[in-house]
């Protein structure tokens, strides 16, 4: 990777992803039931969801400005237009039970990308679905699972 100044960049880079939520222990149930994950931080304001002892999800409440001010306006929706929440899994299979087990909101059944007999893409399967608050959460198998 280079950097503004021509450089190589060093070190990994990771995603993060905070989401503003209007019940943050709700969110971080619903998520650790889908994701298989846990909590490492707990509360009503802000959570921490983390696997393997790697962070994977931050729910964050709306109203709580910490010190950082507003994160957003509740009232402006659809939350996270244009940006999906993305999840790879090697568990995919028992990713779709949980899915179901949680009653979600499935936007696009489990399907093969790209569909079966067309070439390229990434050759996986993927579920896209609904969270409580209404981001759009897709989770997908590992690239090439579904050749």
């Amino acid at each position: 990777m280079v950097t503004g100044a021509g450089r190589l960049a060093s070190g990994p880079v990771r995603p993060q992803p905070l989401i503003a939520v209007a019940d943050v222990e709700e969110s971080s149930r619903w998520y650790q039931r889908l994701l298989g994950c846990e909590s490492a931080h707990g509360g009503p304001e802000y959570e921490r969801l983390v696997r393997d002892g790697e962070l994977i999800l931050q729910p964050h409440a709306w109203e709580a400005e910490h010190h950082h001010g507003p994160i957003g306006d509740p009232h402006t929706k659809p939350y996270g237009n244009g940006a999906l929440l993305w999840f790879e899994t090697d568990e995919f299979d028992s990713a779709v039970a949980r899915v179901e087990e949680l009653g979600a909101d499935v936007i696009k059944p489990p399907h093969r990308n790209p569909p079966p007999g067309q070439p390229g893409g990434p050759a996986h399967r993927e579920v896209w679905l609904r969270d409580p608050d209404g981001y759009t959460v897709v989770l997908a198998s590992p690239d090439g699972e579904a050749s």
